[in-house]
């Protein structure tokens, strides 16, 4: 399928196989009009036709911008798991033929796509009623998976859980759980480590007593690695994970580093007012720091993988990290297909549509874990 510039309608030069792939998250913050699922009520009888039309305009976008890796919304299918709305539940089957076409356009395209399932799919709870439902909601987005016909590299990201008071409990309670997940489930889940309760030591462990396939976070690694690992190495034991011919992928964001705005109460007032605090190192930067990127692809050049940017300002970042890999990093930007001959083009690109999306807001910073769910 033909990919075309926002300056001009011509073909973009065709990507060199094997090239590494930049993806982001869910909302499009470069045309805020596109919506990621259908966010009806049940009252209004939403239904995943819907998103996927949806869906199929955010391909249209990331076909015009060159951007081959996307991470669909976990909430794709409104209501397909809810134990209290059975005429929901088989919204999936029901759409097989239209799961079908957009999977169809994903391949076209050369699109590789994922989902994360929210914070609340825990596979480690001691609650078995809480497990079921999460395993029900792994199972609904595999299935949906599998419907477009998407390869092995299609993959849903989960994070260990909860820890209830006793992380090694709680990571061999995952070990446990693992072989009663559905096939489909199985096949399609990785791991990834958090920044706040469970490091990549315990994801490495789940892995050697399972086999599932993990995912690396640099951000994460970076707050929370109380074993003291070296990241190169870490890095190649979690890529290591995936079976030869599938290719891994990692995620990177960079942290806020600037003063955060909060209203507070005022002790002797009463009256509430607006005080400056120090960042908080898990939240996620609004751009990825361009030479923090450079500096961490160049020290793992032995190794392909495609990165998820996880950034707040999701596609612009990857808007603009490509043209100063280009300026600061040839060697890194030639890694991911571009060339010199785009700079010009990338340029452009990036001063169009980050300047039409000035007015957009940005996301308020929340909780990591189901901000990057987002």
């Amino acid at each position: 399928m033909a990919r075309t510039s926002k300056r001009k309608d011509v073909e973009l030069p065709p990507r060199p196989e094997g090239r590494l792939r930049l993806g982001f998250p869910v909302k499009v913050m470069g045309r805020p009009d596109l919506k990621s699922n259908d966010t009806r009520r049940w009252q209004a009888d939403p239904h995943l036709r819907v998103s996927l039309e949806y869906l199929d305009a955010i391909f249209g976008y990331l076909g015009k911008h060159g951007i081959d890796m996307y991470r669909m919304s976990s909430d794709l299918a409104p209501y397909a798991t809810h134990p209290d709305m059975p005429q929901f539940h088989t919204m999936v089957r029901d759409s097989a033929s239209d799961l079908a076409a957009i999977g169809a356009r994903a391949k076209a395209q050369g699109l590789r796509l994922s989902f994360h399932p929210s914070q609340y799919v825990v596979l480690n709870s001691p609650d078995p009623e809480l497990v079921r439902k999460s395993v029900a909601d792994l199972t609904s987005q595999a299935e949906m998976l599998d419907l477009m016909e998407l390869g092995p590299e299609a993959v849903m990201v989960i994070h260990v859980g909860g820890t209830y008071g006793d992380i090694p409990a709680s990571n061999a309670r995952w070990v446990e759980n693992w072989p009663t997940m559905p096939e489909p489930v199985r096949r399609r889940l990785v791991l990834e480590h958090d920044d706040i309760r469970f490091s990549a030591s315990d994801v490495l462990w789940i892995h050697e007593h399972t086999g599932v396939r993990l995912i690396f976070d640099h951000q994460h690694f970076l707050c929370l690695n109380p074993d003291n690992l070296d990241m190169g190495d870490t890095v190649r034991r979690i890529l290591a994970t995936w079976p030869e011919g599938v290719r891994p992928k990692i995620h990177f964001s960079s942290p806020r580093t600037e003063l955060r705005e909060l209203k507070r109460k005022d002790k002797k007032t009463k009256k509430t007012k607006t005080v400056h605090v120090a960042p908080i190192w898990t939240g996620h930067a609004d751009y990825v720091h361009p030479f923090e990127f450079m500096g961490f692809m160049r020290s793992i050049t032995d190794r392909d993988f495609d990165v998820m940017i996880e950034a707040k300002a999701k596609d612009l970042a990857l808007i603009r990290l490509r043209p100063d890999m280009l300026r600061y990093a040839p060697d890194v930007a030639s890694r991911f297909g571009l060339s010199e001959a785009e700079r010009d083009r990338l340029d452009a690109e990036e001063e169009a549509v980050i300047e039409e999306s000035t007015a957009v807001p940005i996301p308020v910073e929340g909780d990591a874990l189901a901000d990057e769910a987002a």
